[in-house]
Formats: C-alpha cells, structure tokens, sequence
C-alpha cells in the first residue's frame, strides 16, 4: 500500500490481478527457513526499523485527533450549546492545535518516508551487489542454460522489489491496522450509534472498490504486456543488427506495419483501461457520498426523537473520521496476498543465492605461481567430458582425450564440427569441471589450483569479439586496468592495430558504439588481441578467431595472432587450416576422440582425416599452401 494509510480515494490501493499475482506466488520455489533469513537482511538496520514502526504508529493515532477537535470547533467554538456567539479565543486555540497537528503529521511523514526509502534502498542494494558477485562466481554453464532476460528479472525486477516490501507492505500493514483502530475507537468515543451503521455500509464500500480495482488490473496487466510486445518490436527491429536485416530484405514496410498492428492494440487497451469500471466508480462515488448522508439522516431522526447527544459537532467529526476508514479497510483486506507475494519475491532470490557453483576452489587450493610444473605446460590425461543437461546415455562429448601442450609450444585441433574442440578450451581454464581424466596446468591438476590464478594465467581470444559500448582506451583497460597509455600503444602495435586507431579522429578515445558496430570484424578482433597482449597471460586459447573474417582481413589478424602467441603456449581451434599450418603439433578431433595427431606434413602423409579435410578445404579454393 503506497502512501500515507488512510488516504483518499484510489491513493495507497494498488489494483492488481490478484488470481493472476495468486498463480505466480505458486509457481515461487520453496526456500527452506525464508522468514528466518529475511529477518536477517533487515536485522543491520533494526534501529531505523524500530524508529519507523513508531513513526507509522504515531502518524496513524494523531490523525485521527483532528477530527475529534473538529467536534469542539463546531460544538464548543463556533455554536456553543449553552448559547450565545462563537468563542473566538477557543476557536483561535483549536484551530492552532489542528493546524499543529497538521504539520507534526506531516513532519513525521517525511521522517518515515525517508526512513523506509533509506533502509528499503540500502537492503536493495546490499542484496542486488550480493546477487551480482554470486552470479559473478557461476560457472559457464549456469549462463548457458539459463535465460539472459530471466537472470536480468531476478536482478532488476525481483530484487528492485524488495524497497517495496518495506514501503508499500510492513509500513502499510502496520499503518492500516493502527488507523482502522484508532479511527473506529474515535467513532465509538463520537458516538456509537452512529459507528454501529458505518460499520455496516464501510464493508459493502471497501469490497465494491475492490472489484473495480481487480477488473482495471487485469486489463492494466494486457496493457502492459502490449507495451512490452512494443518494446520486443522496437529492439529487435531498430538494433544495429535488426536495422540491417530488415534493410537487406526490403522488410521496412513489413516491420512498420507489424508495430503499427501492435500500437493500435495498445490504444485499444488504453481506452478500455480509461473506461473500464467506469459503472462500478459510479457505485463507488454514490455510496461514497452514501454514508455521509445516512449519517445525516440518522442523526436528524435520532435528534427529532430527542437524542440531545448527538450535535453539528459530532456529526461533522463522526463523518470526517468515517472517511478515513476506506482505504485502509481495503488494504487490511489484501494483508494475505502482500505477504504472499513478497515472500514469493524473497524466495525467488534466494534460490538463486542458493545456487551452489560447478566449479569452487578447494580448501587447500594454491595459486598458479605455487604449482610443481613448469608455467605454461597444459596436459590433458584421459579427459572424459559430459555436458551436465546432455542425456547420460548418450555420447559424451570428450572420450579419453590426452595431450601435452608445453611452455611455449602452438598446439592446434582441427575436425569436423561439433567433434568437440571447443570443450578442450573450456576444459583447459577449468571453465568447465571434466567429467572424468585429470587436467593439468603448470603440472598440477587444475582441482588443486585456485580458479582465479588460473584465469590470471590464460588469454582468449574467441570468435565472437565482445567489446563494450565505450572508448577504445576503456575497452583495452579492462584487461589491465592500471595500463599506462605507452603499454596499451605497445600492445595495439604488436596488434598491428595501433596504425589504424592513430588514424581516427578521435584516436584511442573512439566510441566503439554498441558491441563494436563502428568497427570492421578484422579492427574488433585485433583490438581483442592487443587486450590479451596487454594481460600478457603465458598461455593463449584461441578459438577459431579467424573463422568470420574474409580472407584479407584473416591474414592481418593471423599475422597479429601469430605476434601474440610468440613465446606463450597457445592451445588453437581452427576451421580454416590455413592458420594451423605452422602449428608444432596438430591434434585431429572427431567424435570426442583425437584420433591423429601430427605437425602438417605428417598429417598429409598419413591420408587420414586432417588430409580429407585438407583436400577438401583446397578444392573450395578456401586455404593456401596446403599442398607440400
């Protein structure tokens, strides 16, 4: 319930689907000791947490006073019953104290407000870092089986929710519960006849606008899956990628009309979201303005009768403190599914804090630097691998894999797709756990190592060149913060990159634009080697860094890539086999198996697979110097 409790009409009642809000709150994993560990969220900032609930239980009681020096006002300062003229000294005095309750209200408003938003916000943000760093420390594959828009929701929507449950549920449940007292005790004090008959009507009042409020909701929660349909068409139409798509294909008009379609849908929903309920509000406002004069007639027929108790006074005040019932009626009436809700919010964030990593250090991990074997040796001894959501019964996707990489040495793997090339890479940083077999880096199985030093150690360079929407400077930074410029020129240099940055307007403060679409596939991937140079790792992973670039665009970055692994062990995957013709050794990768192994002239000799593919590969004119 937002706002102050017992506020006007439609202020502080959120309408909402409540069978659909039910049916989400269902589908909300279990979480075991939930209450407990919210508790503990909240439990730094107690202190604040206290001074709040005695702010809302002040503000609640004293706002109900006023209309109790209301009945003065009329009874004893403007009409006084034993005669005569208003009594302006009394009048003054009472008017003063409205006026100062009034304003101490208000004050205690704004402390409360900024109590609850402080502590709302700071839990928020305590918990979103908290999530954050935890989902910082998921393996691969958690990102690979779960949607990129689902882990955003947990983290924009789930926990942005959390402010709210102290906002918009404890303070209002509290708030309503102390109104709807103080507020009924005061009628009873006015006069109880006449609470009897509130009483009555106040009910029949709150669930009227209760149904106005579902059926505006569940039209408000179309409206808004039309705009997020809006939102989808727009993304994906007006990106970079979506723009050119629908250019090349001529689909311009196809596009527009598509979104025209989905816009006259949401007017649509608009006007019957503005229409809608419009007969219950008539309701509403009739028996609204109902009670008040039932009240009146009551109080005429009770005074005719010769009731000498009930005065202007009392019914003005009865009537003032009765409109303050509504609202908060209305939300005691939702306490359930507040909490329902918000303890769905709370267990949908900690199944994800719950979340245990595939891979973890173990408790006597060491780093790299501490490891018996040479740095930059990677060896792979009987390596089973299988996917975690592949079907066990299947193949898995390594099969006693074994190989040694030495400091310095350019190991590659070739083969068909899907042989499984890319795991070995995924396998050798430990980005990955295997399944079966020992990985070894520096000569320690990488079990033994912590996870970190051994990302410390790696450079990757993979097909898909991921730079952020920033300067060049910043994007190459991300490898080494504390880079100097001469380093990162150095690095850009060895790059062969460093010519054409020179060359922009801007230099190494150029935007990039969004994921690098200002930059040519060749520039983005030399700009990602020179951000592996200047890490300066001892071992490089390259993963068919080559394969999307046209032939003139492969052989600059080839020439880059072949700069970078000068003196580092680098484990290569190539499609093209023109760019592992120099390799030291070459390991052919079929069904999860390295079923030859050899340097180029070896391989070629032996007939086998690698010469298949080379034949092939020569004979769609797509390699050079294959031939010996």
């Amino acid at each position: 319930m937002g706002g102050r409790p017992g506020g006007g009409m439609g202020r502080g009642f959120r309408a909402v689907d409540e069978d659909a809000q039910r049916r989400q709150n269902q589908e909300a994993p279990k979480v075991e000791n939930l209450g407990p560990r919210v508790v503990a969220l909240f439990r730094p900032y107690r202190g604040r947490l206290a001074t709040t609930a005695v702010l809302v239980i002040a503000s609640a009681a004293v706002g109900v006073i006023p209309a109790l020096l209301v009945q003065r006002v009329f009874d004893d300062a403007l009409f006084p019953l034993e005669g005569g003229g208003p009594d302006l000294t009394l009048l003054a005095w009472l008017v003063g104290a409205m006026i100062g309750l009034f304003l101490l209200t208000a004050l205690v408003d704004i402390a409360r407000t900024w109590l609850t938003a402080t502590v709302g916000n700071s839990v928020t943000g305590d918990l979103r870092v908290r999530l954050f760093e935890h989902l910082q420390a998921m393996d691969l594959g958690f990102f690979t089986r779960t949607k990129t828009g689902v882990i955003q929701s947990r983290l924009q929507n789930d926990v942005g929710g959390v402010s709210g449950v102290l906002t918009n549920t404890v303070t209002s449940v509290l708030g309503n519960t102390v109104t709807v007292i103080s507020a009924i005790v005061a009628m009873v004090l006015i006069d109880w006849r006449l609470t009897l008959i509130a009483v009555v009507l106040m009910p029949v009042l709150a669930l009227v606008q209760r149904r106005v409020g579902q059926v505006r909701a569940r039209i408000a929660g179309q409206t808004q899956e039309s705009l997020s349909e809006l939102s989808a068409i727009t993304q994906e139409t007006l990106s970079v990628s979506g723009i050119l798509l629908s250019k090349s294909f001529n689909r311009q008009r196809a596009e527009s009309t598509r979104y025209a379609g989905e816009n006259g849908r949401q007017i649509g929903l608009q006007v019957r979201l503005a229409m809608s309920g419009q007969g219950f509000f008539a309701v509403v406002h009739v028996l609204m303005s109902s009670v008040p004069a039932v009240i009146y007639l009551v109080s005429g027929y009770f005074i005719a009768g010769g009731v000498d108790t009930i005065t202007a006074g009392t019914v003005v005040a009865f009537t003032t403190v009765q409109a303050r019932l509504l609202q908060p009626l209305m939300g005691l009436m939702r306490v359930a599914l507040d909490l329902q809700t918000s303890a769905a919010l709370f267990a949908r964030i900690f199944e994800y804090l719950d979340l245990t990593p595939a891979i973890s250090d173990a408790a006597n991990a060491r780093p790299v630097t501490e490891a018996a074997g040479p740095l930059g040796r990677v060896e792979f001894r009987d390596v089973t691998f299988r996917y975690p959501d592949a079907a066990q019964e299947g193949r898995p996707t390594l099969d006693g894999v074994s190989f040694v990489a030495e400091p310095g040495q350019h190991v590659a793997f070739v083969g068909p797709s899907g042989a499984g090339k890319t795991t070995v890479l995924y396998l050798a940083p430990r980005l990955y756990e295997a399944t079966g077999g020992e990985v070894l880096f520096a000569g320690e199985d990488v079990r033994a190592l912590t996870h970190e030093s051994i990302i410390d150690h790696v450079g990757i360079v993979s097909q898909e060149t991921y730079l952020f929407h920033a300067t060049i400077r910043e994007n190459l930074r991300y490898a080494r913060p504390d880079a100097t410029d001469e380093q990162i020129e150095a690095a850009c240099a060895a790059a062969n990159i460093h010519h054409v940055i020179a060359g922009f307007e801007q230099g190494y403060d150029t935007v990039v634009g969004e994921r690098g679409y200002r930059l040519s596939g060749g520039e983005k991937q030399r700009i990602a080697i020179a951000r592996v140079l200047l890490k300066d790792p001892p071992v490089l992973l390259l993963d068919e860094a080559t394969s999307a670039l046209d032939t003139v665009s492969e052989r600059v970055v080839q020439e880059a890539l072949d700069e970078a692994a000068r003196g580092r062990t680098t484990l290569s995957i190539a499609h093209r086999l023109s760019t592992v013709v120099g390799a030291d050794v070459i390991h052919v990768v079929e069904h999860g198996r390295i079923v030859e192994s050899g340097t180029h002239d070896e391989l070629l000799a032996a007939g086998g697979l690698y010469a298949a593919l080379a034949a092939e590969q020569l004979a769609a004119g797509r390699i050079e110097g294959l031939s010996t």
